[in-house]
């Protein structure tokens, strides 16, 4: 075993950060052991130095994240402060100063993943990011390595914990959104400001950096079609049980069937309840990965927290760290396919919508008129009604989503629709 020690820099020191101090420190034999050189934790990046931090010594605290990575005897920069800036400028400079970088940075990496990864190769550096997407679900890796000789045509999953528990909880106990928002703060599950999961940015970011990976190409952020779940109500959960479905958050990164483009989107979809996904409890996170020679793969485990996401980022350490001893790098981008992201017009999906119509004969049939002019077939109606009121409830077949959204307008159009209740996505089948 190498003696001098491998030299590590950490920038953040958060709930994700602070237990990766912790590991790095009290798990020092073993990683040393694994890795084949100690690790030496040096320098600590922080906003606010005076805040206590247990079983760091204060000694490592720095405000000064940029003096840090500049000192040129770093050998991994491990990134968990979020954001795009200063993380962007204080990743490159890294790069630059002769250190390779781990990363939890998801928004960065789904905004300008192609730049760090170019940066990386210019210096010859590592960036790893499994922690990025799906707390301590080995999933990054897989993608690049495990399944780099095969063909990845379809991602589907549940990569957002504080989403999926409130769904969780809207079907399971009958609670409607914003009870159910309000445990997940209260558990520590959402943030004071729940924008980022509740409205989909997060599984977007995530959708956007497992689509370039598992299909060759660049996929940023905004090239993902994206909904949150803001409208689902108790009606939508109903309507779900109904069916024998229930609602989840999905990123969904499909491989065209003609494989000339790639499609990426988040939304709220109505899943059957024999499908693996739907059993997913609570905060867990769990993708499904089908490639031409393995069938389907499914990976499941908690998706946020500060030990799943530090075991994630340790993980990336230990790879690194032996990349730096073989004086070698891990694999970096692949982006050859060079594949063009469709719009979410051209995808083809199923729809439920739900109708409020007047209760009178013709309805019905001009429900169907509507659909026929649009091109969309229906798979089933469901209707109920009295005192002059019905609601409609259709089911479609698979249509290209711009068909099914130019149905919904039609449909608004007619005299005895009085309104749309709902429009879910039906997934999973």
């Amino acid at each position: 075993m190498r003696t001098r020690p491998l030299k590590v820099a950490l920038l953040g020191c958060g709930v994700v950060g602070s237990e990766v101090a912790r590991i790095v420190t009290t798990h020092a034999d073993d990683l040393a052991a694994r890795i084949g050189a100690p690790v030496e934790l040096v320098g600590v990046a922080v906003r606010r130095p005076s805040k206590v931090r247990e079983g760091i010594d204060p000694a490592l605290i720095t405000t000064d994240a940029t003096a840090l990575v500049q000192r040129g005897d770093i050998d991994v920069v491990i990134e968990v402060i979020g954001g795009i800036e200063p993380a962007r400028t204080l990743i490159t400079t890294a790069f630059e100063n002769g250190a390779s970088v781990v990363s939890a940075n998801k928004a960065l990496l789904a905004e300008d993943g192609a730049a760090l990864h170019a940066a990386a190769e210019k210096y010859g550096r590592d960036l790893y990011y499994e922690a990025a997407v799906a707390g301590a679900i080995p999933l990054v890796r897989p993608l690049r390595e495990s399944l780099a000789g095969d063909k990845v045509n379809r991602v589907l999953g549940i990569v957002n914990g504080t989403t999926n528990f409130i769904l969780d909880k809207m079907d399971t106990s009958g609670a409607g959104y914003s009870e159910a928002l309000d445990e997940a703060t209260a558990l520590g599950y959402a943030e004071a400001d729940p924008t980022a999961d509740v409205e989909g940015f997060d599984a977007a970011a995530k959708a956007a950096i497992l689509a370039g990976i598992a299909f060759h190409t660049r996929v940023k952020i905004g090239d993902v079609h994206r909904e949150g779940i803001t409208e689902v109500t108790a009606a939508d959960i109903a309507s779900a049980r109904g069916m024998g479905c229930t609602v989840k958050l999905l990123a969904i990164c499909e491989r065209a069937a003609d494989g000339a483009s790639v499609t990426a989107r988040v939304h709220p979809a109505m899943i059957p309840l024999s499908h693996p996904l739907a059993s997913v409890r609570e905060a867990y996170n769990a993708v499904f990965v089908e490639a031409e020679a393995a069938g389907q793969l499914m990976f499941y485990g908690p998706g946020a927290g500060g030990s799943p996401t530090a075991s994630a980022v340790l993980g990336d350490l230990v790879a690194v760290c032996r990349n730096k001893l073989g004086e070698a790098t891990g694999p970096g981008e692949s982006a050859y396919t060079r594949l063009p992201v469709s719009p979410m017009g051209e995808v083809v999906t199923r729809y439920h919508i739900s109708l409020d119509v007047a209760d009178k004969p013709g309805v019905l049939a001009q429900v169907a008129t509507v659909f026929a002019e649009q091109g969309v077939s229906i798979d089933t109606v469901r209707q109920q009604g009295k005192d002059g009121e019905a609601s409609l409830v259709v089911v479609t077949h698979r249509a290209p989503d711009a068909a099914l959204s130019g149905t919904v307008e039609a449909l608004r159009k007619l005299d005895t629709v009085r309104g749309v209740a709902s429009i879910m996505r039906v997934e999973g089948e």
